[in-house]
């Protein structure tokens, strides 16, 4: 084997994140790689809402939206996690979801290129990515949706001067590989569009830098460990903050919500992009989580993610080569994510039988197994036990069995 366990265990004993680990909540006995999918508990989670019910909630009743700054949660939230995107203060807001967010975000770009009626959107990105921009298109009429595939076609897509704004996901969700997002940004940027990105399988997973782009938005329960439906971020570049305005006008964005107004007057700044009352309880676990995070060099971060998923390609290739495993995420580290993707013609069983033996990826159809290094709490020892038992698993078929086949809800 190119590296042994005891190899890896040193490698985990010299790395500066490893203290981070027992901050977070993992069962015994699991290998736990599907951070790309929900992030793992942070143990002070608990503590934190607890605080908020008892309390905030609890102690001071309705008093705690002023007392406690719930009502600034979206704004104080967003600084907080702007460093993690390479953003400054006043350029996030938290709340809502990602489906929600995106409407936020092409709705206030197509109304910066009004004589523009065509948005570009990426056949592989996650579904609801597309399915929002479908449904925004056809709630405002007159809008063309024209698909590329990646970055191939692009340009072709952007030449005829008519492309308002492009979404695309600076990591694709299913093979992990990773767009130059500076270089992709100028293209559009220098064709007269927008450019709006998803960071849902960015943010936390190494150092993003979101600054050049128009607008982006992102999911917190990732590697983010905000926890399960923990809100959504948008970022707002300065240059548009004065005059980008969306559709969904709630009453958390307007300049004077208590002023109880007929009418909608946005919030100055990046405030306008909140739309409903934040969910307290979830601001107070992702919270928790950003106090750890204010504690990683994001340096390191990059560094241990490309060690992880580099070490995990190796092992695999080496332990599995003869069954039939094909790796679609890329090589270069930085064509990459904190992801890698394998595919293999029984890829759902083969998922549920690693699960079974406590290895956690996930199966996304038609093929793929991913598998997610959250380099806060994923140690190389980790990666080679993952490597070893799913070689077992392949190598001794247990995939066979009847009941890996049947499908659950999520998969």
């Amino acid at each position: 084997m190119a590296i042994s366990r005891a190899d890896c265990a040193a490698l985990d004993a010299a790395d500066p994140l490893r203290h981070l680990r027992d901050e977070f909540v993992l069962p015994d006995g699991t290998v736990y790689l599907v951070g790309n999918s929900l992030g793992a508990p942070p143990k002070r989670a608990s503590a934190a809402v607890a605080r908020v019910v008892e309390e905030e909630w609890g102690g001071r009743l309705v008093g705690a939206w002023n007392a406690d700054g719930w009502f600034d949660l979206p704004t104080s939230t967003g600084d907080r996690l702007a460093p993690l995107i390479g953003a400054g203060p006043g350029q996030v807001v938290v709340g809502d979801t990602t489906s929600i967010a995106i409407v936020k975000a092409v709705s206030a770009a197509l109304r910066l290129r009004p004589g523009r009626r065509v948005i570009v959107s990426d056949l592989d990105n996650f579904p609801t990515d597309r399915y929002m921009v479908q449904g925004l298109a056809g709630a405002l009429g007159g809008y063309e949706i024209r698909d590329v595939r990646g970055t191939e076609g692009l340009d072709e897509a952007l030449a005829g001067g008519d492309v308002a704004c492009v979404l695309l996901s600076e990591v694709d969700y299913r093979t992990g590989n990773r767009h130059d997002t500076a270089e992709v940004t100028a293209r559009v940027q220098a064709a007269g569009a927008l450019m709006v990105w998803d960071l849902c399988h960015s943010a936390g997973a190494y150092q993003v830098d979101v600054s050049p782009a128009d607008f982006a938005v992102g999911c917190t329960y990732k590697y983010l460990n905000g926890g399960p439906g923990s809100p959504a971020f948008v970022y707002v570049h300065p240059r548009h903050q004065a005059d980008a305005e969306h559709i969904l006008t709630g009453w958390h964005g307007h300049a004077a919500p208590f002023a109880f107004e007929p009418g909608y007057r946005p919030a100055e700044g990046v405030r306008r992009f909140a739309v409903s009352t934040p969910h307290v309880l979830s601001f107070a676990s992702l919270n928790a989580s950003l106090d750890i995070w204010e504690r990683a060099d994001l340096a390191e971060v990059r560094a241990k993610s490309v060690a992880l998923t580099s070490l995990f390609i190796d092992l695999v290739e080496e332990l599995c080569a003869p069954y039939g495993l094909g790796l679609v995420t890329s090589r270069d580290p930085e064509r990459r994510g904190s992801q890698v993707s394998f595919t293999h013609p029984e890829g759902y069983p083969v998922m549920r039988a690693l699960i079974d033996r406590g290895v956690h990826g996930d199966f996304r159809a038609p093929d793929i197994l991913r598998f997610g290094f959250a380099p806060l709490y994923i140690r190389h020892v980790d990666v080679h036990d993952a490597a070893v038992t799913l070689a077992e698993v392949l190598e001794k078929e247990h995939w066979r069995d009847e009941r890996y086949r049947r499908r659950l809800a999520v998969t």
